[in-house]
């Protein structure tokens, strides 16, 4: 049974699951497992994406009598794959009777590195890279690594490479959400977020397009295909994307900053000033460990850690992702528990991406963020239960899950565009980073629950509504932020938080006193 599987652990990139089986003389073909994440770039200013498509063969039986349930009980010689040997890793190496965990080993080497990444890269861009170099870093150990499986020999080398490719991939979607953003004003900064949110649908899309080419080829090409134009978007980055000058000025290197201001501008066809007066006058200093050295590298995270408000934020905002990633990443495996057809039921939930993403592009800078991520995790979790009591195999259901996943990637993409907001330039890229780690974590966990969900929904829907409608109303406690200038150090947006607080005490003394007087 064909059935897709996406993730969106990083904003540009993807994972495809492509799991084929038929029926063939009497012998139902077991579905391979292999999944692959490749490279791609796309340009949009300094946005790029990644995909990866895992194609899997079919099992031919050459059998004229009636055969066992398995090819593995039979003996060698007496089956064989209707589909040249290297069209897929399975039967490449001969993996079909190897056993869950060797052929599971290459997707569980990549997820690994994945996490591993996001928890030991976070803070090189906030730290001693920056925002550009550790996106170019990402980008070209991402797509190297992609290339180089290309011609793997074994699953080990394999499953070693999907490591170093998930670790490299880890700071691609955060780095390019956070430097797309702040290369802009605040004018078009939603927009910019949003872009990147369509343009990452329609290369989803297209995977199955790209999939369905390569069909008859070996599994190599796909490699090839989609991690050499990474490559090549790491060069167009390189010469056409500027460093972030917000980064620069907390960094303490305005000359830099005011270079950057200045390419920005002569390339927008506009003029500025050379003087910069305002950035001579401005004083920002590094939050907390100097130029540079291995103390500086965790800076960030003692910042965050050490300031009770940006804990407070950081908590909420995470435990919120969590349960948005669960159900993320766990709606598309689930759609066998939905008793409709499959390739509809994919194909639908593909398609309810785009539709999210513009509704976003329109809606984004009228939208508060608070309010907006507790109602849409509130309806998810809503719509999500009630497809536990709807019968199953019903047009009723198929909606119920499809508003549940709408309402959940409409959530996911206001929390990153959230995240950015609610923290300064000198943390940014860590609290982004430890973010997406949490929608990550999420999604680690929707897989079992899904097992579950295959006997009884309430495991699968029931628990996936539960929550994520219980832990969005963490997003309640955080301060609004739409329409409000980003801060650059941890400084400002304390004398913000102040302001505000100041501001609501006196409102909440002129409410009382004019209940007095009445």
């Amino acid at each position: 049974m064909p059935k897709l599987r996406k993730t969106k652990g990083m904003r540009f990139l993807l994972v495809l699951t492509w799991e084929e089986g038929r029926s063939n003389g009497g012998f139902t073909s077991l579905p391979q497992r292999d999944k692959m994440v490749v490279s791609a770039g796309v340009h949009l200013r300094v946005h790029g994406r990644g995909a990866g498509v895992a194609l899997h063969g079919r099992l031919g039986v050459l059998l004229a009598s009636r055969t066992p349930a398995s090819p593995c009980a039979l003996p060698s010689g007496a089956w064989a794959w209707d589909r040249p040997a290297e069209t897929t890793v399975v039967s490449e190496w001969a993996l079909k009777c190897a056993g869950p965990a060797l052929v599971s080993l290459p997707a569980s080497s990549f997820f690994a590195g994945c996490l591993a990444g996001g928890f030991l890269l976070t803070t090189l861009a906030d730290s001693l890279l920056g925002r550009k170099k550790m996106l170019l870093t990402s980008l070209v150990s991402m797509s190297v690594a992609g290339v180089l499986t290309a011609f793997v020999p074994n699953v080990w080398a394999y499953a070693a490479l999907r490591f170093v490719s998930g670790f490299g991939r880890s700071m691609v979607g955060t780095c390019t959400l956070v430097l797309s953003t702040e290369l802009v004003g605040k004018r078009w900064r939603d927009t910019v977020s949003v872009a990147g949110f369509i343009f990452f649908t329609v290369g989803f899309l297209s995977l199955p397009a790209l999939g369905y080419t390569f069909r008859e080829a070996s599994w190599r090409n796909m490699y090839l295909w989609t991690s050499v134009p990474s490559l090549c978007y790491s060069v167009i980055l390189y010469f056409l994307a500027q460093e972030s000058p917000r980064w620069l000025l907390v960094r303490g290197r305005k000359q830099d900053a005011m270079e950057t201001l200045q390419q920005i501008a002569s390339l927008n066809g506009n003029s500025i000033t050379s003087s910069f007066s305002m950035l001579h006058a401005c004083n920002m200093q590094e939050d907390d460990g100097g130029a540079g050295g291995a103390g500086a590298v965790f800076s960030t995270m003692r910042a965050m850690w050490e300031r009770p408000w940006a804990l407070r934020r950081l908590a909420a905002i995470m435990t919120t992702a969590f349960g948005v990633g669960m159900v993320y990443y766990g709606m598309p495996l689930n759609v066998g528990s939905l008793g409709t057809n499959l390739y509809l039921s994919v194909t639908y939930n593909a398609l309810v991406e785009l539709p999210s993403a513009i509704l976003s592009l329109i809606f984004i800078g009228r939208i508060n963020r608070r309010s907006s991520v507790v109602a849409l995790t509130v309806a998810a979790g809503a719509f999500s239960l009630a497809c536990v009591v709807i019968p199953e195999g019903s047009a009723a259901r198929m909606a119920g899950e499809l508003l549940s996943f709408f309402s959940t990637i409409t959530a996911f993409n206001l929390i990153l565009i959230y995240s950015i907001e609610l923290f300064p330039t000198s943390v940014r890229n860590s609290a982004v980073g430890l973010v997406r780690q949490a929608l990550v974590l999420g999604g680690v966990v929707a897989p079992m629950l899904v097992a579950l969900g295959r006997e009884r929904s309430f495991w699968s829907f029931g628990v996936f509504g539960l929550c994520i409608g219980c832990l969005g109303l963490f997003a309640a406690c955080l301060p609004e932020t739409r329409g409000r200038s980003m801060s650059d150090t941890m400084e400002e947006e304390e004398h913000k938080e102040a302001a505000a607080a100041a501001c609501t005490s006196a409102t909440d003394i002129a409410t009382k006193d004019d209940s007095d007087l009445v």
